[in-house]
């Protein structure tokens, strides 16, 4: 019967698929998009998230925790937000991309309230990166708005999601985002191929599926978790058609991160650990 849990037995934890998920956007993107991707600059995110993560996870242990209780080395966090940054965020300068890394790593240390970080590191990264750089810009119409991109972010995506267990907020964001969006469509008397247009933004989709929901950073209780993505939803609406800010969902997740403390004291619920939710998923494949 353990055989039959996974037809990916070797992964452990909902965050290999997200590696592999991202991994396989990245060289899609490279492949088919035609991306001015430098190898050195993706490099150079992997090696700092992961020398940062290290550097403060040492600090850190010397600091809260007792001789007898070491944590060990998170690879995984780190290395899924360098992949994030490589996806989403464009520069010709190393230092560039190592600025950013080591803001989005240190944020989960320093920016965080009961032990618990609100902001999301890959999307601080790029907010920092955009706003304190000259060398630094993100496309969100690199993905384009063919359908089977579409198809191929919604059934990987959805792989991870089931695993971790917030498909509630991926749905809210986009359900919210997709009626304001379609109302905007109906009051302007446009074609519904323009909301089709704007709905299938790959960008959007990758947003949806693996930032806007990462447990670890996001409201712990259900209510809460809809409030929030819905939040965003309206925030990024209004950024995008009233501002005209191209980088609105990154924007609109930055600006509301904080509100993830207010909603999670007004209704507690039990953080998200991923240690945890391998026990009970073990334990319901039983």
């Amino acid at each position: 019967m353990d055989k039959l849990r996974s037809p990916f037995p070797v992964f452990k934890d909902a965050r290999d698929y997200q590696i592999l998920c991202l991994t396989l956007f990245l060289g899609l993107g490279v492949a088919m998009r035609d991306w001015s991707l430098q190898p050195t600059i993706v490099a150079t995110a992997i090696f700092t998230a992961l020398a940062t993560q290290g550097l403060l996870s040492w600090v850190m242990s010397h600091q809260t925790v007792t001789s007898d209780h070491k944590p060990g080395f998170n690879w995984r966090s780190p290395l899924i937000t360098a992949l994030g940054l490589s996806l989403l965020l464009r520069t010709d300068h190393v230092a560039t991309m190592v600025f950013a890394a080591s803001i989005a790593i240190a944020s989960k240390f320093l920016l965080k309230t009961n032990n618990k970080h609100f902001f999301n590191p890959a999307n601080l990264g790029i907010i920092a990166a955009l706003t304190l750089t000259n060398d630094a810009w993100v496309s969100p119409g690199q993905w384009g708005d063919e359908i089977w991109y579409s198809l191929i972010f919604i059934s990987a995506g959805g792989m991870v999601l089931k695993r971790v267990g917030r498909w509630d907020t991926t749905g809210m964001f986009l359900a919210s985002y997709a009626l304001l969006e379609a109302v905007r469509n109906l009051y302007l008397g446009w074609t519904w191929d323009v909301w089709a247009h704007r709905m299938s933004s790959g960008s959007l989709l990758l947003f949806a599926l693996f930032m806007v929901t990462d447990p670890r950073s996001i409201p712990n209780a259900r209510p809460a978790r809809l409030i929030w993505a819905g939040s965003i939803a309206l925030l990024t609406f209004v950024l995008r058609n009233q501002f005209y800010l191209s980088t609105a969902v990154f924007w609109a997740l930055f600006l509301l991160a904080p509100l993830t403390i207010l909603l999670d004291k007004l209704w507690e619920s039990p953080r998200f650990e991923w240690k945890q939710f391998r026990k009970v998923e073990l334990s319901s494949a039983r």
